[in-house]
């Protein structure tokens, strides 16, 4: 993304209490430093040929500021009533934030009240009736082993504004964490900003989730590695199903939403897939240039193939409602089916035996434990969290770009999905993994001149 944008973080007020975390102001004595608000990552570190000089500064001044503890924080630990939930959909990693949230809190800073809000959102409204779970290191000692929430989760709710408000209010908590994807951060923003006009002197912090990648400026999305993971075992079985049988087809529909990054991810990781099916590259199914066509060539020429599509992909070949589920999200149509039924019947009418095996690991990839990599991602943005909620910090979301862990404005994360660049090196490199045409169209100038 190009463009100049405001990277300001909002605070409570002015830092005034000295943390207990002790740490060093100097460099060079093997202790750890604190954090200063002056402290920075640049945003763009590209440089493009074509930035006119009057324009420089919209590449160069976009400075982030760099997460961690400070020497000066804004609330006192012994009145900090902190409350924890987790939303959207399952994701590898989520009892690790929770896990490293409550060992921070207590361990460095010495809170004592922390509360788990149980199923997301939906946990804070009064029919509901969710007892909330006092929280301490002892208690969530061991949920990093096991997948899932610990808190439990739901989808929606965000929405509800007014009322999340009052039962944060009610629970008197004054930092608030919450885990989740971009349509639960749009409804963090919501809650902060109605904090904010009711006066209240409440942080609110997003540790950002969602498996498939799709927050904008983040570097990488916890879970996503172990999505990956789990994606390669799946496409390893189908390809060992297709390669034991004559003409045999392995078909792998692979979460993601409209961004396939976890499909592109996983050809990449995998070297075993034939052909990758992303949102962001459209493709034909029928005519001489089309998939079943360039699938029936891999079938006469090699005699198995092994297939990877993104939940998003084709939605346009699809029939669908153009409704949207409880957390604002476009409910897409079964392209994996889809398919399924698409290639069966095409190879039916050429009188082409193949022998089709269909895996959908979706469910068992967002409940799986965390990998080494996202447990330590985990830990980290947990930790990171902590401190900014400490310092005052709110309205921002925690995350990484090149490598360093910064605040990033929550309205900036969820003003738009990041998906793959058709025309970048990731994409590039799928397609020299899978070996497919660049574009499976029969008519590329539909595509090429839509924009």
């Amino acid at each position: 993304m190009k463009g100049r944008f405001d990277f300001t973080v909002d605070n409570l007020g002015p830092c005034k209490v000295p943390s207990p975390i002790q740490l060093s102001k100097k460099h060079g004595d093997f202790k750890a430093n604190y954090v200063k608000d002056d402290e920075f990552v640049r945003y763009n570190v590209d440089v493009y040929e074509d930035v006119l000089e009057k324009e420089a500064d919209a590449y160069n001044n976009n400075l982030i500021e760099k997460a961690g503890p400070r020497e000066f924080i804004y609330f006192n630990p012994k009145h900090v009533n902190a409350g924890i939930c987790t939303c959207g959909g399952l994701c590898p990693g989520l009892n690790d934030v929770i896990r490293a949230v409550v060992r921070c809190l207590y361990n460095r800073y010495g809170v004592r009240r922390i509360r788990g809000i149980r199923f997301g959102f939906k946990g804070l409204f009064p029919e509901n009736q969710f007892d909330t779970i006092d929280l301490t290191p002892d208690i969530v000692d061991d949920i990093h082993k096991t997948g899932g929430s610990f808190l439990g989760t739901s989808r929606g709710g965000g929405n509800r504004v007014m009322e999340i408000v009052d039962a944060i209010e009610a629970l008197n908590m004054n930092m608030i964490f919450i885990v989740g994807g971009d349509g639960t951060q749009r409804g963090a923003l919501e809650v902060a900003e109605e904090i904010e006009k009711r006066g209240l002197k409440i942080s609110v912090i997003g540790i950002p989730k969602t498996v498939d990648n799709d927050l904008v400026f983040i570097q990488r999305s916890f879970g996503f590695d172990t999505a990956v993971e789990k994606a390669t075992e799946a496409v390893s079985a189908a390809h060992m199903e297709a390669h034991s049988h004559v003409n045999g087809i392995g078909l792998i529909k692979l979460m993601g939403r409209e961004s396939g990054f976890i499909a592109t991810a996983t050809v990449l990781a995998s070297h075993e897939a034939n052909f990758c099916l992303i949102p962001e590259i459209p493709f034909d199914l029928e005519g001489e240039k089309g998939f079943l066509a360039e699938l029936e060539r891999r079938i006469l020429s090699r005699h198995h193939a092994v297939v990877v599509v993104a939940e998003g992909a084709g939605q346009e070949l699809l029939q669908t409602t153009g409704e949207h589920d409880a957390s604002g999200n476009i409910k897409l149509g079964d392209i994996g089916l889809f398919l399924k039924d698409k290639i069966t019947e095409y190879f039916d009418k050429k009188k082409i035996h193949i022998n089709l095996k269909y895996i959908d690991p979706s469910y068992q990839i967002r409940s799986a434990p965390a990998s080494p990599t996202d447990s330590i991602y985990c830990e980290r943005l947990g930790n990171n969290a902590v401190h900014a909620a400490m310092a005052g910090k709110t309205k921002i979301v925690i995350g990484l770009v090149h490598n360093k862990y910064v605040h990033l404005p929550t309205r900036l994360v969820t003003a738009k999905r990041n998906k793959v660049n058709p025309e970048g090196s990731l994409w590039r490199d799928a397609i020299d993994a899978t070996g497919q045409p660049i574009l499976m169209v029969n008519d590329p100038d539909k595509y090429t001149n839509a924009e």
